[in-house]
């Protein structure tokens, strides 16, 4: 998953992927010999490393509401924002080895590090081993059943990229992966798991079901073409009915987390942040236009605002 902006060829650009933004910090600041790394890590588009660690801090902010904060909470916090960068870089560039020869085929994506030429594919799996022990490094500072949890993550990692290959739902497989955090959060935390956890992860799949359907619409033409299927394929003009459902059961389930860990006014604080949530999600699908790439774009790039303001309702539950 990468985030889009019409952009000009990578050589015009000194190497800039197409769908990076042109202000980005990698292509700005970032000595050159590290540019084209970073790319393929999607350092210079954020938007994926957000979605990755939102659920982290959703599930580990509940738990505190539910527990009471501790010390080393703090850690966590930092831990999971620094795990999520290096952990999204290592999946993102086991995607670009696997999807190399789709990539050189998409106009969108024929600019990535690989496919344009900037790093080779056997370059690009030493980065990705780089960035998953950096990962490690960090994840043994948990307690052994995060620890063990962590490790289980890599298997939807690991089969994510295949998925467009041989079903029209990769965005489950996707989700699946990218919500791993809301298991993590609770079980940093609390040292295991607990039913509130759970149905916020499959609360953090529906999201993605919406946001990445959404994205998906930006690719559906040359995704046909080459014949790689997806949510955005498969719904065609019906996407807004199937985003209502996915919009609806990620509130519903966010909203039946709450209730499952909170009682009394910190539910209440918790459920006002899911309204504002549901909201956030309804406005999107009001302004929606499946033909319209860049409307694509930038509400799939909202959905880090939708995902920070449920945040913000579990954390100020942990405060009252």
């Amino acid at each position: 998953m990468t985030e889009r902006t019409t952009g000009a060829s990578p050589d015009s650009n000194h190497g800039r992927v197409a769908d990076a933004t042109r202000r980005n910090w990698v292509d700005r600041f970032a000595p050159r010999p590290a540019r084209p790394w970073l790319r393929l890590s999607r350092a210079d588009r954020p938007a994926g490393t957000w979605l990755l660690l939102i659920p982290c801090w959703q599930s580990l902010a509940l738990a505190i509401a539910a527990t009471g904060w501790r010390i080393e909470d703090l850690w966590f916090f930092l831990s999971m924002a620094i795990g999520a960068f290096l952990m999204r870089g290592a999946g993102c560039t086991w995607n670009d080895v696997t999807d190399r020869n789709f990539d050189g085929k998409v106009e969108r994506t024929r600019s990535r590090p690989i496919p344009s030429g900037q790093v080779t594919a056997r370059g690009a799996l030493v980065w990705m081993v780089v960035q998953a022990l950096l990962a490690f490094l960090i994840l043994i500072t948990f307690n052994p059943f995060a620890i063990a949890l962590g490790v289980a993550a890599l298997l939807p990692v690991a089969i994510y990229p295949f998925m467009k290959r041989v079903t029209w739902w990769p965005q489950i497989f996707l989700g699946i992966a990218f919500n791993w955090g809301a298991l993590m959060g609770w079980a940093v935390h609390s040292h295991g798991l607990a039913p509130a956890p759970v149905l916020l992860y499959l609360a953090g799949i529906a999201w993605t079901l919406h946001y990445d359907t959404i994205y998906a619409h930006q690719d559906r033409e040359d995704d046909a073409l080459i014949g790689v299927r997806s949510t955005a394929r498969l719904f065609g003009a019906a996407t807004g009915r199937w985003l209502v459902w996915f919009a609806a059961l990620a509130v519903a389930g966010a909203g039946g987390a709450a209730a499952l860990a909170l009682s009394g006014p910190a539910l209440a604080v918790a459920l006002a942040g899911v309204a504002a949530y549901g909201a956030h999600l309804a406005w999107q699908l009001l302004r929606l236009d499946i033909d319209d790439p860049d409307n694509c774009l930038r509400l799939f790039r909202a959905n880090r605002d939708s995902g920070l303001i449920l945040l913000a309702g579990f954390l100020a539950a942990g405060f009252v």
